[in-house]
């Protein structure tokens, strides 16, 4: 194996350690981190099936955001529906189209799906940061890392469209290093110089995800002011930290 192999190799297994470990924390501490008061965001749902389907929407249809600004629901769903079929797109490069998973995944129709949901993909990263750079009041909340996600993003996005539209490069065996590398058993990286540069910022990705404001994708489902219910005439909420002082107070 050559040493730039060897590199990739090694860049890949410390971004996936990296990734899950820093999203497995992060995921742990959100859960454990206490919810000291009643805040759902009004209209809340009474039920916990409500709770569910409020979620379902936040996640799905954005909901929340649509009801805020428009114009960054436009962007940002396009942006995000386009990210979900260009990854499953990718799944091919794991799970054979013919193969049982791949069947239930429905590969073979996704594929064309995913191909062109790049444009889109683009199209509405382009809309979020014209957004950080001409809305003023985004502007002055906005830090350097808010656009170097967007570009590092956007960077991921136009490699991968030139290798598909523009400059063919060698599936097979890109492929075969992908595979090589789940299964343990890694081989040599493809040459190509944008199969190179593909792979180098997703590593990059991979590596800042966890420390990132990208960190919106877990937690969404552990923020309080969407997954509580309004519940507080009916029942007392109180804070897993405050249940011993509450007792003290009571034997008092």
């Amino acid at each position: 194996m050559s040493f730039l192999s060897f590199t990739y190799v090694i860049m890949f297994y410390a971004a996936s350690l990296v990734l899950f470990i820093g999203l497995g924390r992060k995921i742990y501490q959100y859960a454990k981190t206490p919810a000291p008061l009643k805040i759902p965001t009004m209209p809340a749902p009474l039920t916990n099936t409500g709770v569910i389907m409020r979620m379902g929407r936040e996640v799905v249809f954005f909901e929340s955001l649509f009801k805020a600004n428009k114009w960054t629901w436009i962007f940002g769903w396009l942006f995000h529906v386009s990210l979900v079929l260009v990854f499953l797109r990718h799944l091919r490069y794991v799970f054979p189209q013919d193969s049982i998973i791949g069947a239930v995944i429905g590969l073979e129709l996704i594929q064309s799906f995913g191909k062109y949901a790049s444009y889109t993909m683009v199209i509405g990263l382009l809309g979020l940061l014209g957004r950080r750079i001409f809305v003023d009041r985004v502007r002055y909340i906005s830090s350097p890392s808010d656009y170097l996600m967007l570009l590092l993003i956007i960077g991921i996005a136009a490699t991968g469209m030139l290798m598909v539209f523009v400059s063919h490069v060698d599936i097979m065996q890109l492929r075969a290093f992908v595979v090589g590398l789940f299964i343990l058993q890694p081989v040599a990286v493809p040459t190509e110089l944008l199969i190179l540069i593909h792979l180098a910022l997703v590593a990059i990705l991979m590596f800042i995800f966890p420390i990132s404001k990208l960190l919106h994708a877990p937690g969404v489902f552990f923020s309080p002011s969407r997954n509580q219910k309004d519940n507080s005439r009916e029942q007392r909420h109180i804070a897993d930290w405050a249940v011993p002082l509450d007792k003290t107070r009571g034997n008092k």
